[in-house]
């Protein structure tokens, strides 16, 4: 083997490299629990941990610099490290049973850290009683919406990311029979009557509720605990010309409708909505709180779970540490309004949910096995010593 191979397969399994990872490692998570702070633990995750760089802003600009290395290239060199030791410097035998097998929990632990990091998709579930929902609804991500309401029958639904209306761009969707372009976009703003601003600019829109609304840009918040109400305002331009100017928002709650072509349309800007092959009823809410007090004691909702192809159609109770499990989303309970008869669901897509789990029990299992190894090994080197002759 070379010189050059040689030094490369040392630097991977050295235990130096290791602790070196490990330490850096610790000043990741520090800087991350302080500025937690300042930015909520969904954006800190995002900047620390499931990335490969930490990334700086030159101030007065937006150029982001690297300056420390993410949770994705500190676990990746990790792997990496555990990996090539064991091939390399470790020979498999039954006295090391129980070290391989804490350190392949281990890395089936850095793997689904990475698959949650990638597929793991939160959104929520909002039902009054007696209502049916097909879709969830993203927590943070929004999508401009247009809808063909011509046909009595189904609605034709274009749905545009968030992202694309950031980006300023002028899109054109095989399913609309005009462009869309971006005026402005703002990531975090307010609505006011135009009464009540009369020092607000002049509104860009010709056309909807923003002829008679004035849009205050707000400073966008990465809390988790807060969010953002976004708005824009977009043009859509037909073959003739155009067809006027809208102004879009969370806070606008009703879709603005217009014609074009003989066409009914509807936009709105929402919640990035996840649709199913199934459908749910909200069917009770139940809130019970200990007697003489507000502490709840129990959240309760009775729903209808159906499916499209007839296979499921029962009855589910979900409460509080027991939530419904079905294709591939679990249903949490996670706010409730007894009064209102409002239920809302928290909804989780993890498929790796249970490589955790699982890790967990192969690092505790090896490092049992491995304490038992030698504690056998010890009993058996301690009752096979000769004993001590007394001589008189």
């Amino acid at each position: 083997m070379s010189a050059l191979p040689r030094h490369v397969i040392g630097f991977l399994t050295s235990l130096r490299v290791t602790v070196v990872l490990l330490a850096i490692s610790i000043v990741l998570i520090f800087a991350a629990t302080i500025d937690q702070v300042q930015l909520g633990i969904l954006a800190v995750q995002e900047k620390y941990f499931r990335s490969f760089f930490v990334f700086w802003n030159v101030p007065g600009s937006e150029i982001p610099v690297p300056i420390y290395p993410g949770g994705y290239l500190i676990g990746g060199l990790l792997l990496i490290n555990l990996v090539a030791a064991h091939l390399y410097r470790f020979q498999f035998s039954w006295k090391r049973s129980g070290l391989v097998l804490t350190h392949a929990g281990l890395v089936l632990l850095l793997i689904g850290e990475l698959l949650t990091g990638l597929w793991q998709r939160d959104s929520q579930m909002q039902l009054q009683e007696g209502e049916t929902k097909r879709y969830t609804e993203d927590f943070y991500l929004n999508e401009l919406a247009l809808i063909d309401t011509t046909d009595a029958q189904a609605d034709t639904v274009v749905a545009i990311p968030e992202e694309l209306l950031a980006s300023g761009r002028t899109i054109q969707h095989p399913k609309l029979p005009f462009q869309v372009r971006v005026i402005s976009h703002l990531p975090n703003a307010m609505l006011r009557m135009r009464e009540q601003s009369p020092s607000a600019p002049p509104s860009p829109a010709t056309m909807g509720v923003g002829t008679r609304v004035a849009v205050l840009p707000l400073r966008a918040t990465p809390r988790p605990s807060e969010r953002n109400t976004p708005a824009a305002f977009v043009e859509l331009v037909g073959a003739e010309g155009t067809l006027g100017t809208w102004l879009i928002s969370t806070e606008i709650g009703a879709p603005q409708e217009f014609t074009y072509n003989n066409h009914s349309w509807r936009l709105i800007l929402r919640a990035k909505r996840y649709y199913n092959p199934y459908g749910i009823t909200l069917l009770k809410v139940t809130h019970d709180v200990y007697p003489g007090s507000d502490i709840p004691k129990n959240f309760a909702s009775r729903i209808r779970l159906k499916s499209d192809d007839g296979r499921d159609d029962r009855e589910v109770v979900v409460y509080m540490n027991n939530p419904l499990r079905y294709g591939g989303l679990t249903y949490y309970q996670y706010q409730m309004n007894k009064a209102t008869g409002l239920s809302v669901f928290q909804v989780v897509r993890n498929p790796s949910w249970l490589l955790p789990y699982v890790s967990s029990i192969m690092m505790g299992t090896g490092l049992v096995v491995q304490f038992g190894i030698h504690l056998i090994d010890f009993v058996r080197r301690r009752y096979a010593r000769p004993l001590p002759v007394s001589t008189p």
